[in-house]
């Protein structure tokens, strides 16, 4: 069985993760600070697969501690690094929180792991910007950064490629994801936003519980078919089992390079106002929603092509957009009458 580190994995992604990495066969040890998630996911995690993951709380911007870490764990085969700050609106507020935990984190696994490992990067679609072609290709041109978080993941994917290119030892696939929503379909692990959502599906949910109030569709008059922007949702189930074929893949040594870009996706975009009435023919609920002015720094559309993902990593995406907004919901009502 091999043993899979996974940074970061209480977090939303990282804890269905976890989940999925446990029913693939693997071992995993988890690190996370908790600035972003709960210790009670652990639990959870529990109540799912049966068994509580190793686990380890501390900032891997502490060198010593990863340094520490990585020579007491020589058996870890595999890294899934989650562990970064994302919050696009607060990078712009913060920049050099962003740049110095989502770097030093980085660099610091990558130097204290210098040894035969596979790494999984959590990237973005946001390195796109907006794109030029429809649906976007792992070759589109990457655009100038319109976030310190953007520009993170940006300056990230370019450290990986250049330490790969001198390291044989280090396989790495850069995983381009685009919208996760969801949650696992017991219902105990989701989404868990500090404070207001930034995020379209958890503020809806929230409204819906009555948390929030109406929620405001950023722009009517943009050139999709209904007027509102259009992004490529996908159900974080689904992408969670993208990082199991990843680290897969490299594994199997199939890969003619040892740096690798996948986009996760769906190969199809959704607009606000399908997402909206999605969650209302799968839930029964009615949302209370208004059309506000566009927000600045939105683009207009994007969803991605995922034919390289689905031919050399035999994934695809299984779950559609109702039980994405299904599930969301069934969460929202757990953390209601179980909150964190």
């Amino acid at each position: 069985m091999s043993k899979i580190l996974v940074t970061g994995g209480t977090g939303y992604i990282g804890s269905h993760t976890v989940v999925e990495l446990h029913n693939a066969g693997y071992e995993v040890v988890i690190i996370d600070d908790l600035s972003n998630s709960s210790i009670k996911i652990l639990d959870q995690i529990e109540a799912i697969i049966g068994v509580k993951p190793e686990f380890h709380q501390f900032d891997l911007c502490d060198v010593q501690k990863v340094n520490d870490f990585a020579a007491k764990h020589n058996d870890i085969t595999g890294i899934i690094h989650f562990a970064a700050f994302k919050a696009v609106g607060e990078s712009v507020q913060k920049p050099l929180k962003y740049y110095k935990n989502n770097f030093f984190s980085l660099i610091n696994l990558l130097e204290a792991f210098n040894r035969k490992i596979n790494f999984v990067f959590s990237s973005s679609c946001t390195v796109y910007g907006q794109p030029d072609n429809l649906p976007v290709t792992e070759a589109e041109k990457v655009k100038q950064a319109e976030s310190p978080y953007g520009n993170t993941k940006q300056i990230a994917e370019e450290i990986l490629v250049e330490t790969a290119a001198v390291t044989p030892d280090l396989n790495v696939v850069a995983l381009r994801y685009f919208n996760p929503v969801g949650a696992h379909e017991t219902a105990l692990i989701g989404e868990l936003p500090i404070g207001v959502p930034a995020n379209l599906v958890p503020f809806i949910t929230q409204s819906a519980i009555g948390k929030r109030s109406a929620i405001t569709v950023y722009g009517n008059d943009y050139n999709t078919p209904d007027g509102s922007a259009i992004r490529d949702y996908i159900h974080v189930v689904d992408l969670a089992k993208a990082h199991v074929a990843a680290i897969k893949r490299m594994e199997s040594t199939s890969a003619e390079t040892n740096y690798e870009v996948f986009n996760i996706g769906t190969g199809k975009g959704s607009s606000v106002l399908e997402i909206i009435k999605a969650f209302e023919s799968s839930t029964g609920e009615k949302l209370n929603y208004q059309i506000g002015p566009r927000r600045e720094g939105d683009i207009e559309q994007i969803y991605g092509d995922v034919t390289k993902s689905k031919e050399l990593l035999n994934w695809q995406t299984e779950l559609d957009i109702n039980e994405m907004m299904r599930s969301a919901w069934e969460w929202e009502k757990y953390i209601k009458a179980n909150p964190f």
